[in-house]
């Protein structure tokens, strides 16, 4: 076994409830959730790991008979504020005080088939609205400081425990860095462990961004092909075998949407071990996977020493926020805070404290459970509208790939139909070098309300035919 919290084994003769509770006693023994700390609702948890509610609630019971757990009705379940001796947190990673101190597709326009935003229908406005009123009140009421430049303890609190109950990532609040998204996430570690001067690996096809971010950070992208089971670790040791860095999308690959298998994922890490190189995970849409569950943290194959994770809340909450986060070994949390003081700050606390609300009183699961069951019949509703087209593509995450016929050029395509009030991403500019035959367009489908679903793909498939 790993030292995933909770790792759903259905080939194990140990009951599933039983995994889940093993799993939560550890977290609380090792203090990734704090005495006091809110529990998912049951229905909530459940739909995060992709089993019955029933499962849930029975190891919800477990650790209530073993005191590790207070239910307190409708205020929810939260982690027991006394602890029995024996299962008392373990002292956190110690960090010093730090010092305070795609190439964007058609920017600034949205519209049906926009790729990677979230529904502004399903955004929980009101909720979001009285969060916000309070985090004003909290921080007009707080003694005027800088802020830590790792980001609000609150905030790195709830994303670490989080990540632990729901991505299968054990790690501290100590561990996480917030930032400025995605480039600040990349920024931040590049600069951290000294990566300028190197090559890293990077999917082939994969974020246009990722590239450019590299190349500005003085590391050059060396592209490496995906295929079924993501990228190809041999062929990234063929082209680049002095990478030190590979960054890949281990969930939910963009923009082909397959998951990097449990052999790549085995490889990978093989390699940054022997290589003394460095993974970045970048966890897209890894919160959105539209099946039963979504794929655990590349962390799970490994003890993960040289693995840093990197989420955002841009696809999941709103990319206003211009929040992410950064994951990083125990080992390196005291030299991430050392140059945490010395890159761009983290967005305000106003912003963090808001999101930590958000998390804290269970409204991301919630969103999320929700989300997810849109988006899944959003996607059903364009795949059957294509299937009637005898279209070709593939169904990719919260995207689906349309292909198009060879010569035929996606740039072009889209930039004409953006007139009509639709916003696809074509495909090619994700190949590092793009082919007669590696057009498309990527169709997003979390505004595609299943109402308007038959209309708009008929007539999107209609200006396809026009060219």
């Amino acid at each position: 076994m790993s030292k995933l919290q909770i790792r759903i084994d259905r080939a194990a003769r140990e009951p599933v409830s039983e995994q889940i509770a093993a799993g939560l006693r550890a977290a609380i023994r090792e203090g990734r959730l704090a005495p006091r700390a809110r529990l998912p609702s049951w229905r909530d948890l459940a739909s995060q790991l992709g089993v019955a509610r029933g499962t849930v609630s029975a190891a919800y019971e477990r650790l209530l008979d073993a005191q590790l757990i207070v239910s307190l009705g409708a205020a929810g379940t939260f982690v027991a504020e006394h602890l029995p001796p024996s299962s008392r947190p373990r002292e956190a990673v110690a960090v010093p005080s730090a010092p305070v101190g795609t190439i964007p597709s058609f920017p600034g326009r949205s519209g049906i088939f926009q790729m990677a935003n979230p529904a502004q229908d399903l955004f929980p406005a009101k909720v979001w609205a009285r969060i916000m009123t309070g985090a004003v009140r909290a921080t007009s009421q707080a003694r005027q400081i800088n802020p830590d430049p790792r980001g609000e303890l609150a905030l790195r609190s709830e994303i670490a425990a989080y990540l632990s109950l729901a991505r299968g990532l054990p790690c501290t609040a100590a561990q996480v860095f917030v930032t400025t998204g995605y480039a600040g996430s990349l920024s931040l570690a590049v600069q951290a462990l000294g990566l300028r001067g190197t090559s890293a690996w990077t999917e082939d096809p994969g974020y246009p961004t990722t590239r450019r971010c590299l190349q500005a950070l003085g590391v050059e992208p060396v592209p490496v092909p995906v295929d079924a089971e993501g990228l190809v670790v041999d062929e990234g040791v063929a082209r680049a075998p002095d990478a030190v860095l590979a960054v890949v999308t281990a969930g939910q690959q963009a923009p082909l949407g397959v998951a990097l298998s449990a052999r790549r994922r085995q490889a990978i890490l093989a390699w940054a071990e022997r290589a003394r190189a460095w993974v970045v995970e970048d966890d897209y849409l890894g919160e959105l996977q539209l099946g039963a569950r979504a794929a655990p943290s590349l962390v799970a194959a490994g003890d993960g020493a040289r693995v840093l994770h990197v989420g955002t809340f841009s696809k999941t909450i709103s990319p206003m926020l211009r929040l992410g986060f950064l994951v990083v070994p125990a080992a390196e949390v005291e030299r991430f805070a050392r140059h945490a003081a010395v890159v761009p700050p983290a967005p305000a606390p106003l912003v963090q404290l808001a999101v930590a609300a958000f998390l804290r009183d269970g409204h991301f699961l919630r969103h999320l459970r929700r989300t997810r069951q849109v988006y899944a019949q959003r996607r059903a509703a364009l795949v059957a509208c294509l299937d009637a087209a005898s279209a070709t593509y593939i169904a990719a995450g919260l995207t689906v790939l349309l292909r198009l016929a060879p010569g035929v050029s996606d740039l072009a395509l889209a930039q004409s139909l953006a007139a009509h009030g639709l916003t696809p991403v074509p495909l090619s500019p994700w190949y590092a070098r793009p082919g007669p035959e590696n057009t498309g367009l990527l169709l997003g489908v979390a505004d595609l309300r299943v109402e308007i679903a038959a209309e708009t793909c008929a007539r999107l498939l209609a200006l396809v035919r026009q060219g």
